[in-house]
């Protein structure tokens, strides 16, 4: 296996550019995800296959790998960008929709992603952790797998009751 590092992760530098191109596929290593714990580190949105789309599916894994894999990864590509929002703007100030998207992507990169030291899990462990872990977002965020597969595989979260404080409702302090 070919290893190659760059000063300052410079994954756009031509020499690790060009040998993406003759190489079947790459597996970027992330810092940020490593000093968090996350086992194995794997960035997964510059990482990139070339055989994969020959290898999953109906008849090799199950028929809504792909779909699931492209949702997954465009969902956690949204969550780098809320991130970057979040560090300029503030969590706070961030909608309440883009909150949700940060707790995906902790428990994409904490559940999802991590594998633990030993862990071994099937490909049907990991579609099915991929739905649980996706299922945090609100179906109607999800464009890329049809609603067939969301029906099949989606899971349905109960609503938290609403919390009403003592001040709520014209109760006074």
């Amino acid at each position: 296996m070919a290893i190659l590092t760059m000063p300052a992760d410079d994954i756009s530098h031509p020499v690790p550019d060009l040998t993406g191109y003759i190489t079947e596929g790459q597996i970027v290593l992330d810092r940020e995800l490593f000093q968090r714990g996350v086992y194995p580190p794997i960035a997964g949105l510059p990482s990139l296959s070339r055989l994969m789309k020959d290898g999953v599916g109906k008849g090799y894994t199950r028929e809504d790998h792909a779909t699931l894999a492209s949702q997954l990864f465009a969902c956690y590509a949204y969550v780098k960008r809320v991130r970057g929002l979040a560090d300029v703007i503030g969590e706070e100030e961030l909608s309440a929709l883009d909150k949700q998207y940060l707790k995906f992507g902790e428990a994409f990169e904490m559940r999802f992603l991590n594998q633990g030291e030993y862990e071994n899990r099937s490909i049907e462990t990991t579609l099915e952790l991929g739905w649980d872990v996706l299922s945090t977002l609100p179906k109607d965020e999800l464009h890329r797998v049809s609603d067939a597969l969301l029906k099949k595989y989606y899971r349905e979260k109960e609503e938290a009751p609403a919390c009403v404080t003592p001040l709520e409702g014209g109760a006074a302090a």
